[in-house]
């Protein structure tokens, strides 16, 4: 798991060229006037889903996983709280694998939080187990990216 802001994203060009270009779609899109959907920019080998949606409490969080894809989700305006985790330490299944969906949903109990703040990103790569879309105080729209870069 990664977290950082848009702004600091060159230094991690070093994982490869998806990478750079999914970061590049990031700073070079008009995100705040896009509209929500998805949006190739490698096939599918690159591709990003634009989402507007009200953050929900912590308590409704699901935490899952994906086997094909790692993400990288880049609030584009206002805040959310993410849940993260270890894979290895979430060990009961509460929904099997989709593959055509890529994820699964487990339950674990050793995880922490981050506050993700407009600008800011996180990379969850195949062992990283998250639970995006969190209220931080109360619920809110928010409209963030995630990038689906192919493992």
């Amino acid at each position: 798991m990664i977290y950082d802001r848009l702004s600091n994203c060159e230094q991690y060009y070093v994982f490869g060229d998806k990478f750079k270009k999914a970061f590049d779609f990031l700073k070079n899109t008009d995100l705040k006037n896009i509209e929500d959907g998805s949006y190739e920019i490698q096939g599918q080998e690159i591709y990003a889903n634009i989402q507007s949606l009200n953050t929900k409490s912590p308590e409704e969080k699901k935490w899952e996983v994906h086997r094909k894809y790692i993400d990288i989700q880049y609030v584009i305006s206002g805040e959310e709280k993410m849940g993260y985790g270890v894979l290895e330490d979430f060990s009961q299944i509460t929904q099997a694998y989709d593959e055509q969906k890529d994820v699964e949903f487990l339950n674990g109990d050793t995880f922490n939080f981050v506050n993700v703040q407009e600008g800011d990103f996180v990379v969850f790569f195949d062992n990283d187990v998250h639970a995006p879309m969190l209220a931080i105080n109360e619920s809110m729209l928010i409209k963030k990216v995630i990038v689906k870069i192919a493992i």
